[in-house]
């Protein structure tokens, strides 16, 4: 019943997502079965189930109690993983953090989730130390050696390798995360039990097909939704292996690790596949045999970076819109079926409409917000009732995208809804001009935004990152611009082009265009 659940009531109102993810690999007799490769070597999945129940243990043992939160601030190891599930399992609620964040907004967050604990990577506990000065009512740990604060293995050591699953509810909260790349403070996102084997089966197994004999790799890290979903819940639900990597995903440590585990699923994020593609250290299809399938999501896979990763490796890489309040994708290409240049169809069990500014429908080629339905949309934003109401309309959801449909049910992205620019009172998708600029010679990255012009009248601006051996010059530029309006009506191509060293991205390598705009 489990594998084949589509909505929230076809799982067991008594469910706890922990005990889904990891006893049934124990069942399956995958015991011994590498689940997680990471810098300190291989964790099977029998040894992460204990560490799992230690944890839940430990945590309770500490005086955390159901339901409360507490907060991961981990690099990539077998300790996030660890913490993560043994705090599900044990009723209490684990909030994952973006590492590369800065005090003080650690110290907003720690603040805004009234959380009770702290577990943080010995390298990023210089941020954390002055707020554990400032709140010694919370308790913080260290996951590493040479922490400040009471050490994660002492506390696995010390506590009892088997626990008793909290009687958690399918629609309990489980987990939150904190939403990331726009203006503002963050939102606090919370999911319930239900929603991770939801993703599995719609998602996982329904588009992606994760199987035991996988090895899965992610560039996107484990503290953000599409990681979470590639390094956690995907790989373990179908008891494939994961390599996680620590640091940051550079095209010649991702190279590394493909070739090292001989890697089968890769997922990443445009940004990274375009930079990989045009790096030196990228493996070839002979030193790759194992890659069968890479997925993207985060922002829209230009056609000219799907098609050469095509021609490099000969398999597909499917584009992907997710969100943080929907935990992962739910439009997406399928393996087999992919058309560049589009983000696909609606994954099953999901629904999807785009609307004007009046809530009406739309018909086909016109640009529009995409809405969606679905059985993982998020409960709501912790202490935020204003943007709740605003982003969440019933079973409905907000996604602050713009999109199209052509007549044949295929979706294209146009940009979010304040990316959007209006040249001459016609709709102009920065994406578009982005796509004609990217597949100039010269060109490795561009983002496009609206800037006004000496009337005030809003035109479009081009931020651009130059291949290694092309140098920026007024020919460049003037080059850039006809090479858009050979391609574009006109009216859409950039007025000014500024050459950047790089673009402004969040951690998990979306481009923070509202930095341009600033």
């Amino acid at each position: 019943m489990i594998s084949s659940a589509r909505t929230i009531k076809d799982l067991p109102e008594h469910f706890n997502a922990a005990v889904d993810l990891i006893a049934g690999n124990l069942a399956a007799g995958r015991g011994d079965k590498a689940a997680v490769i990471d810098c300190d070597g291989a964790t099977t999945y029998g040894q992460l189930a204990e560490r799992v129940d230690r944890m839940a243990n430990a945590l309770l043992a500490a005086g955390i109690r159901r339901e409360q939160r507490i907060l991961l601030c981990l690099l990539d190891t077998v300790d996030f993983p660890t913490v993560f599930l043994g705090a599900i399992k044990a009723g209490i609620v684990p909030v994952p953090l973006n590492t590369l964040l800065v005090e003080d907004d650690y110290r907003w967050i720690l603040h805004n989730s009234g959380a009770a604990a702290v577990i943080v990577t010995d390298e990023l506990s210089p941020q954390w130390q002055r707020i554990a000065r400032e709140n010694p009512s919370v308790q913080f740990f260290s996951s590493g050696q040479d922490g400040p604060w009471p050490k994660l293995r002492d506390m696995l050591k010390a506590a009892d390798p088997q626990a008793e699953p909290a009687a958690t509810h399918r629609d309990e909260v489980a987990f939150w995360l904190y939403t990331s790349g726009s203006t503002g403070r963050p939102k606090g996102v919370m999911h319930t039990h239900g929603s991770l084997r939801l993703t599995v089966n719609l998602y996982g197994q329904g588009i992606v097909r994760y199987r035991p004999s996988d090895i899965v790799l992610s560039v996107a890290k484990q503290f953000f939704a599409y990681g979470l979903g590639n390094s956690l819940t995907f790989p373990y639900a179908a008891g494939a292996t994961v390599v996680l990597h620590r640091d940051r995903a550079t095209p010649s440590a991702i190279s590394d690790l493909l070739r090292r585990h001989q890697v089968t699923i890769l997922n990443g994020v445009p940004t990274f596949f375009a930079g990989w593609l045009a790096s030196d250290d990228i493996p070839t299809r002979q030193e790759a045999p194992a890659l069968r399938l890479a997925t993207s999501a985060g922002e829209c896979l230009p056609a000219h970076i799907g098609q050469a990763f095509h021609d490099r490796f000969q398999i597909d890489v499917i584009d992907g819109l997710g969100s943080t309040e929907m935990l992962h994708i739910f439009l997406s290409q399928v393996p087999g079926a992919v058309r560049y240049g589009c983000t696909g169809r609606p994954v099953p069990g999901y629904e999807v409409r785009i609307v004007d500014d009046a809530g009406n429908a739309l018909p086909p080629g016109e640009i529009g917000e995409l809405q969606v339905k679905g059985p993982t949309m998020a409960a709501g934003y912790w202490k935020n009732r204003p943007q709740s109401v605003t982003t969440f309309l019933g079973e409905w959801m907000r996604t602050g995208d713009k999109y199209s449909c052509d007549v044949d049910g295929w979706y294209a992205y146009a940009g979010r809804s304040d990316d959007m620019l209006k040249v001459g009172g016609i709709y102009v998708s920065p994406m578009e001009v982005e796509a004609a600029l990217a597949c100039h010679d010269a060109v490795l990255e561009v983002a496009v935004v609206g800037a006004a012009d000496a009337d005030d009248l809003i035109k479009p601006r081009a931020h651009v990152v130059l291949k290694a051996g092309y140098m920026a010059s007024l020919e460049m530029e003037v080059s850039l611009k006809n090479h858009v309006k050979t391609r574009l009506a006109p009216y859409k191509y950039p007025r000014w082009i500024k050459f950047m060293e790089e673009l402004p991205k969040t951690a998990t390598g979306k481009i923070q265009r509202f930095h341009l705009r600033d």
